[in-house]
Order: C-alpha cells, then structure tokens, then sequence
C-alpha cells in the first residue's frame, strides 16, 4: 500500500496535465508574438489623397509669394538695364551687314523719308522688290511712315545692299525702342544673314558645275 501511495504521490505535473512538446513551444510563440504586437509603435495613417494635394498647393502657395517680390525686382532691373540709346542728335545708329555690302543706318522720328547715299531709296532702289525688303521690318513693327532714315552702304550688289539696309534700319529701332525686340526677332530681321555665294573649285566649272564631259 504504501509502495502505492508513494507510487500516486511521484506523479509528476507533466503526468497530471499531459501536453505534447509542440503544444507548448506553439503557445510560447503566440505568446512573443503578441508581446512584440504591444511593443511595436502604430503605424500612422496616411492621409487621403485630397489632404496631400491640400498640402502640395499650401507649400507651391508659400513658395510662390516668397518668390514674389524677388521676381518683381529682377523684372524692374531688367527694364532698368535695357534703355535706349539716342545720340544728341535724337537718332539712333546701327550697321547692318548682308552678304559683301555694309550699311551703316541712323534713323530719327519723321515722316518715313528714306536716304542712300544721298539719293532717294525709290532712285537708288528701281526694284519694288528690294524697296519691299528695306520697309518690312516698319511694316512689322508698325512704325511706318514714322522715322526717317538716313543711311550709307558700300559693297556688293543691289541685292545684297537692300539687305544690309533693312538688317541695319532693324538694330537702330531696337536701340531706339528696346520693347520692339520681341516682334523683330520674331520676324528674323535682327539675325545677320550668313550665306553667300560658294566659292569656285578648281576643276570646276563654278562652285560644283562640272564641264562638259567629252569621251573622245
């Protein structure tokens, strides 16, 4: 009997509550998982997508009236930078350039009174075509019949020095009115026209002209 009772009182806690080895090594991980649940921050939630564009236009808004004055300034600094520039006479010079010939151009408030080389343009311009080339940028600008131009050009033919006069009559009215930049540059009269006539090759004819090929 006693063998007995000693046998029913060393029964052990593992005896009484009988729990396979994977029961509890699963309950001791649910448990870790848990604590590192609690322990871990929240995560904060993201805003919709009208709260962030809210705060995109908040930001550009700051942004943009700190910028500003600053933009103001650099506006007004500019049209301080850029005057006209007006001899004592009241004219406004400029030499323009076209192919070989070089005018060299002052014009003045008037009634559109054209001079080459002291001769009138409709005289020393027979062509209505280059007389057409030396009013566009007038016609462009809407200055016409609104300055007077008096002007000498050298070198090159007719063609060539109608050119030189209308690029030449384009830089004096940008010195004499510098707001006018925009519609002449638009219209390409302040760019120097760069091609001429392609040289001769020897062996050639003319520039790329061949002679006349002979068999015999």
């Amino acid at each position: 009997m006693a063998d007995e009772n000693n046998g029913s009182d060393g029964e052990t806690d593992a005896d009484k509550n009988p729990k396979s080895a994977s029961e509890a090594a699963s309950d001791t991980a649910s448990e870790t998982t848990t604590e590192a649940a609690t322990e871990t921050p929240s995560r904060p939630q993201t805003g919709t997508l009208a709260d962030l564009k809210d705060m995109v236009e908040g930001s550009a808004a700051t942004t943009g009236s700190d910028d500003a004055p600053t933009l103001a300034a650099a506006d007004s600094e500019t049209a301080a930078a850029i005057e006209p520039k007006i001899d004592a006479q009241g004219r406004a010079y400029a030499t323009g350039k076209r192919k070989n010939a070089i005018a060299r151009v002052w014009i003045k408030p008037g009634a559109g009174r054209i001079v080459v080389n002291g001769r009138e343009f409709q005289t020393y311009f027979a062509r209505p075509v280059l007389r057409m080339i030396i009013n566009q940028p007038f016609e462009t600008a809407q200055r016409k019949d609104q300055y007077d131009v008096m002007c000498t050009v050298v070198g090159g033919g007719l063609s060539g020095q109608a050119g030189a006069v209308r690029h030449g009559i384009s830089r004096a009215l940008l010195n004499f009115e510098p707001d006018l930049r925009g519609v002449l540059k638009a219209g390409g009269f302040l760019t120097r026209d760069s091609r001429v006539v392609e040289r001769k090759k020897y062996g050639k004819a003319k520039a790329r002209r061949s002679f006349q090929f002979s068999k015999r």
